[in-house]
């Protein structure tokens, strides 16, 4: 694992990801949707250039280094 300081939940900043997604109401649904599919894959686990451990956080920092592709309608 990487050796960052971060505080847990300032990591993602918000302001951060605000530049990718522009609505906190997108960017929960988005990363609450993203979260539930990394669940339900079966045996994820974190990778090791990942901060996060849990699967929320992974997909906070997955939604910050555009790695998940989201469209809204």
């Amino acid at each position: 694992m990487l050796e960052k300081e971060y505080d847990g939940m300032r990591y993602p900043s918000v302001d951060e990801l605000l530049k990718k997604i522009n609505s906190k109401y997108k960017l929960a649904y988005a990363a609450a949707k993203r979260a539930k599919i990394i669940e339900e894959e079966n045996g994820w686990s974190p990778l090791e250039d990942q901060l996060c451990i849990k699967p929320i956080g992974i997909a906070l920092e997955e939604i910050l280094e555009d790695k998940t592709k989201i469209t809204f309608k």
